[in-house]
């Protein structure tokens, strides 16, 4: 199976680089992506065009793809759910959760002069990034993308309600599936309170478990390709 996978904030497709030999190990077709305005220059790019480019891998996909949205790009994989139900296998998140319609893209981060650069380490102190040792939280950093303001604030648009019946996989690395469970029952995400086939993995890991449990992370995403 192809699975598609979308990094979140700052990183482009490279996020994945110890994910894919993993994946293909496995049996399955890796396709990382590098989003407009996130690793190919193009500092205008907008949150549809970010999401354009996602449903030009699904619609190029031979069959239908699991989409592996992380952090905040979980957003876009739902999107991709919602724009492409018929055409979408599953949808895994990776340490994130959908925004609801009407909502911006991510709007937590500032905006200096027209994106949304890495903040560094201090906001995601604690269970985040405790799995990064300082060479690793420096390569993250040196290397990171600023998100143009179009894409962060981008409002999102959600428009069929047939991504409901797209199966989705939660992936829980810094967060236990019992906290996340707890989460949606409050009201935290709306559109996985209303996913009709959700499940939950655990993962030992922080906030980027591509980077610092990629072998762990390709077994969880090819176990959600396989059922």
């Amino acid at each position: 199976m192809d699975i598609l996978l979308i990094a979140g904030l700052w990183l482009d497709g490279s996020a994945w680089d110890d994910v894919v030999p993993e994946l293909t190990a496995l049996g399955h077709r890796p396709v990382p992506l590098t989003l407009p305005g996130q690793g190919d220059g193009v500092a205008s790019a907008t949150l549809d065009d970010q999401l354009e480019a996602v449903l030009a891998a699904v619609d190029a996909a031979p069959g239908k793809p699991l989409v592996v949205g992380h952090s905040a790009a979980s957003t876009l994989a739902w999107l991709a759910a919602d724009r492409r139900p018929e055409r979408v296998a599953k949808v895994a998140l990776v340490g994130g959760f959908p925004a609801a319609d009407g909502r911006p893209y991510a709007d937590q981060f500032p905006v200096v002069d027209g994106a949304v650069p890495f903040p560094g380490w201090g906001p995601f102190e604690g269970a985040d990034s405790a799995d990064l040792d300082q060479q690793t939280r420096d390569r993250i950093a040196s290397t990171a993308v600023p998100v143009p303001e179009a894409v962060a604030r981008g409002v999102v648009r959600l428009t069929d309600e047939r991504r409901f019946d797209v199966p989705v996989v939660l992936v829980c690395p810094e967060f236990a599936p019992a906290q996340a469970e707890e989460w949606i029952a409050a009201g935290a995400s709306p559109e996985l309170a209303r996913a009709g086939r959700l499940a939950f993995v655990d993962l030992d890991s922080g906030h980027w478990p591509m980077v610092s449990r990629p072998r762990e992370l390709a077994r969880v995403l090819a176990e959600a390709a396989d059922s």
